[in-house]
């Protein structure tokens, strides 16, 4: 398991206020990519940018893959927020896509007004739902900054199995690149820093769908 699918799982499992933005849950998966591919050796970051390294060990993950492929190998490289923009664009649909392949997921159907069905992805019972339970409860420091990013701060998991917490060994996690390194701190501010704008953005939005509507009225629609 990543830390991206840890922290799927964390945010469709944990209560939260408000809903989670699908757009704030994709650039904090690719976050969290980011911060896999630090352990793993597969990048480094240099100030503010993203420098491609070589891999210590397997990723083993086709989307880890699918993003350390992604990396710019070319001077000067990109920025950390740039990565981010561009690989987290769709990123919360693309990690459900695979986890309901892989058998984490299910579709519960049912039917509204008796005429149209519809359906909403579940968690199933599984070891890597426990696992990131139990790396959720014993608060994994970029797993739950992450999950805080994005709205995610409920720490009452109910933790169903206390062995299936022990990683494999080819197991990926924070673990290995600790929330104190200067690269995993840089990855985890610029999340916050490109979650805030969107949410900035989505208030202006808002704002102009709220003056579109008051000039409507004005008008006599």
């Amino acid at each position: 398991m990543t830390t991206s699918k840890d922290l799927l799982i964390v945010t469709m499992d944990m209560p939260s206020h408000l809903p989670v933005e699908r757009g704030d849950l994709s650039l904090a998966l690719a976050g969290a990519e980011a911060v896999d591919l630090l352990a793993a050796g597969a990048i480094r970051v240099e100030t503010d940018r993203i420098v491609p390294g070589t891999p210590r060990r397997a990723l083993g993950d086709p989307l880890l893959d699918e993003a350390a492929a992604a990396v710019v190998r070319e001077k000067p490289y990109e920025v950390v927020d740039a990565w981010l923009w561009r690989r987290g664009r769709g990123l919360a649909q693309s990690y459900l896509d695979a986890m309901e392949a892989a058998g984490l997921l299910a579709r519960e159907s049912w039917r509204r007004w008796l005429v149209v069905r519809n359906s909403r992805l579940m968690l199933l019972d599984s070891a890597e739902r426990r696992r990131a339970h139990h790396r959720w409860n014993a608060d994994e420091p970029v797993l739950a900054g992450l999950a805080t990013t994005i709205g995610v701060t409920d720490h009452r998991a109910e933790e169903e199995s206390p062995q299936v917490g022990d990683a494999g060994a080819g197991d990926l996690g924070a673990d290995d690149a600790p929330a104190g390194d200067t690269g995993v701190a840089a990855v985890l501010s610029a999340v916050a820093e490109a979650v805030a704008e969107l949410a900035a953005e989505r208030e202006r939005r808002d704002g102009r769908l709220l003056d579109a509507a008051a000039d409507n009225v004005r008008r006599g629609y």
